[in-house]
Parts: C-alpha cells; sequence; structure tokens
C-alpha cells in the first residue's frame, strides 16, 4: 500500500485537477494506493471539493483541523492515519507534477528507504530561493548534508523510519537530515517544479523566521543530542574564561595599582560571566544525565 499524503489550506481550485492527475499516474501501477488530504483549517471551498472527491473514490480520505496547526502537523495527523507501507508527501498546490512518483517508487525498490525530491527548474519567487539556497548551504557546510534541496515538500520513504524518528511541529522538513543521520539509506532525484496557477503562497517573512530557527535546532538536535556538554560546555568554558580574565585582570589592578573597583562596571561583568559559565556547564551535565537515564531505560526496556 503506498499512502500520499497532501496537507492543504485554502486550495479550492488545485483539489480536482490534483486528484485527477494522481489517479491518472496510479492506476495504471496496478498498485494499492490511498491518497489522504489533510484540512489544515482552510476557509475557502476546498473541503467542500475533497468530500465529493471522496465519494467518487475509495482511495481518496479526508482528515482536518478545525484551526490551522501548521504543515507539520498535519503532515503527521496524515501519518496517524494512513496505512501504507510507503508514504510520500506533496504539497496541494499542484506545483509537485504526481508524474513523478513513478520515479519515487523506484528509488525505493532499488533499495532506499527515503527519497528526496530536487526541484530542478525552481518557480517560485526570489525569497523563497534565497532562503533554500540559505538553509541548503548551512546544511551543507555545518552538517554535512547530501541533500540539494532539503525543503522539497514531494518525498517518499518507507514507514519504517518513523519507529525511531519522531515527527513534530516544523522538524518535518529536515526528515531526510534525519534519516541519513540515523543511518538509513537515502538518495534524491529531480522533479518538476511547476509555477503556481491558482491561489496564493503561503510563504512569508514568518516562516522565513521559524525556517531559520528550526535550521538552528536541527544543528543542535543532530550534533549535539547525544553529547549535550559538548555544546553547553564549550560555550560555558568561553563565558567562564572571559569572566576569569576579567577578574584577573581587575584583581592584579587592585593588588598592584590599588584601583577602586566599585566604580568598575567590568567587575560585575567578570562575576556575571563566570556565574552564567557555570550554569551553562551544569545545564550540559544535566543534559548528559538525561542522555544516560534515557538510554538506560531503552535498554532495559
Amino acid at each position: 500500500m503506498i499512502s500520499i499524503i497532501i496537507p492543504f489550506f485554502n486550495e479550492e481550485q488545485n483539489i480536482v485537477p490534483l486528484v485527477k492527475e494522481i489517479e491518472g499516474v496510479m492506476k495504471p501501477l496496478n498498485l494499492g494506493y490511498e491518497v489522504i488530504f489533510v484540512n489544515d483549517g482552510s476557509t475557502d471551498k476546498s473541503v467542500s471539493f475533497v468530500k465529493k472527491e471522496c465519494e467518487q473514490s475509495e482511495n481518496i480520505h479526508l482528515f482536518g483541523h478545525k484551526k490551522r496547526l501548521g504543515k507539520g502537523e498535519a503532515l503527521q495527523t496524515g501519518i496517524t492515519n494512513s496505512s501504507g507501507e510507503i508514504i510520500i508527501f506533496m504539497d496541494g498546490d499542484l506545483q509537485d507534477d504526481p508524474h513523478d512518483i513513478p520515479h519515487f517508487l523506484k528509488k525505493i525498490d532499488e533499495g532506499a528507504l527515503f527519497v528526496n525530491g530536487v526541484r530542478k527548474i525552481r518557480k517560485d519567487n526570489s525569497i523563497i530561493r534565497f532562503y533554500s539556497g540559505l538553509v541548503n548551504g548551512l546544511l551543507k557546510k555545518f552538517m554535512d548534508s547530501p541533500f540539494t534541496d532539503i525543503n522539497c515538500g514531494f518525498k517518499a520513504f518507507k514507514r519504517e523510519i518513523l519507529t525511531d524518528i519522531p515527527l513534530y511541529g516544523n522538524n518535518f522538513r529536515f526528515l531526510p537530515l534525519a534519516a541519513f543521520y540515523k543511518g538509513y539509506g537515502v538518495t534524491q532525484i529531480e522533479v518538476s517544479n511547476r509555477p503556481r496557477i491558482h491561489g496564493v503562497s503561503k510563504f512569508g517573512i514568518s516562516k522565513l523566521l521559524i525556517g531559520i530557527f528550526d535550521t538552528l535546532t536541527a544543528y543542535f538536535l543532530f550534533r549535539f543530542s547525544q553529547n549535550p556538554l559538548h555544546f553547553f560546555g564549550t560555550i560555558g568554558a568561553v563565558a567562564f574564561g572571559l569572566g576569569f580574565i576579567i577578574s584577573f585582570y581587575l584583581a592584579i589592578e587592585r593588588i598592584f595599582f590599588n584601583v577602586l573597583l566599585y566604580r568598575r562596571p567590568l567587575l560585575q561583568l567578570g562575576i556575571v560571566l563566570i556565574i552564567v559559565g557555570i550554569q551553562i556547564i551544569m545545564t550540559g551535565i544535566i543534559g548528559e544525565l538525561i542522555v544516560y537515564l534515557h538510554k538506560q531505560n531503552q535498554n532495559q526496556n
């Protein structure tokens, strides 16, 4: 069974042609499939159009949220209600071409557990292209990412990878990177990226900022989740070291030059840096303890 999960928000003009394209591609393959539409709080007639498609085909299903929770939650809802061994994510704006689905399935048949799409000719606006290039560049430089276009919403994978890769919030965009770090066989293929004809893009400045913060979160999780002291210890040691140097310098001034310290803001800065440095290091130690207890609990289970 193949589960095609499509989150949507106000895509009333795209639903019907998208369903027709998907069915035109899937039926000749003679494979069991289901198309799961997840409504993320749409305010137009999108839900009505999906319901009509559900009445006409037993392969089409509709789930949703009463209010907008975000694409990550919509994908999670789709996964929870899916039954396929192979899961495909695609957007509901007709920019992803369903005719690329067989190419994803071929790669999985060849042994890949995760296949990420790479939009070969981008039809997005310059802001989206800049953001995508920035994120992919940072991930390649600092996290050795093998992916050219990690933000591409068109991807396919085996359900089994979700057993030890939790999907939550906006981390869906880094699912391929998580699969790579877990040692699963990953690859990528070129896919079409068609221009949006109907509706409006949901990408804005807020999503740009959220994406940057999510990238920082991914860097921390993939690099330091097993050794949090490496992260917190480094920052804490730098803060403590700066505080110690400042305090040592002031101590020399007081002892050898009789300089009054109560008028020196550097004294407060040095003390604060030392205290903050110790606290950050202790946070890393507590993180190490949590990781140890978690692994111990897993071994016992």
